[in-house]
């Protein structure tokens, strides 16, 4: 895999300053409950982790933002996975309404421009997916 398509693996000690690996493990935590709770495809769930940790690998984040940052991943993945992805407002409501709309589209920009609009790259269950072909 090309190296802008992977996250960085010291990029916690080396980009972060303001989170640290709890408070993304509890992120992603989250991030699953929020994925069951709009029945998302679990491809959907593997893309926002991929596109958060290289996000993360390359901007620091304040941990005021990293929520923010978490469902505008989820949004970015679920118009590439969903069929019909949910609405910009449930990710407000699923964040008990902490950013108002304008920010998650802005962060959502943000993310995609950084992405360079490549939002397709393998994830994890690619991988496991073709594993499990093998046998």
């Amino acid at each position: 895999m090309e190296a802008n398509k992977r996250p960085s693996p010291s990029y916690m000690g080396r980009v972060q300053n303001d989170i640290s690996p709890k408070m993304r493990g509890i992120l992603v935590d989250w991030l699953v409950e929020v994925a069951e709770e709009y029945k998302l495809v679990t491809d959907t769930l593997y893309l926002t982790v991929s596109y958060l940790d290289r996000y993360l690998s390359s901007y620091a984040v304040s941990r005021s933002k990293l929520q923010l940052l978490g469902v505008s991943c989820m949004i970015i993945a679920s118009k590439y996975e969903e069929i019909c992805p949910p609405h910009v407002e449930d990710f407000c409501y699923i964040t008990d309404n902490t950013y108002i709309v304008e920010e998650v589209l802005e962060m959502e920009r943000d993310v995609v421009k950084f992405l360079n609009s490549d939002t397709g790259p393998p994830t994890t269950k690619n991988f496991l997916r073709q594993d499990n072909r093998l046998k």
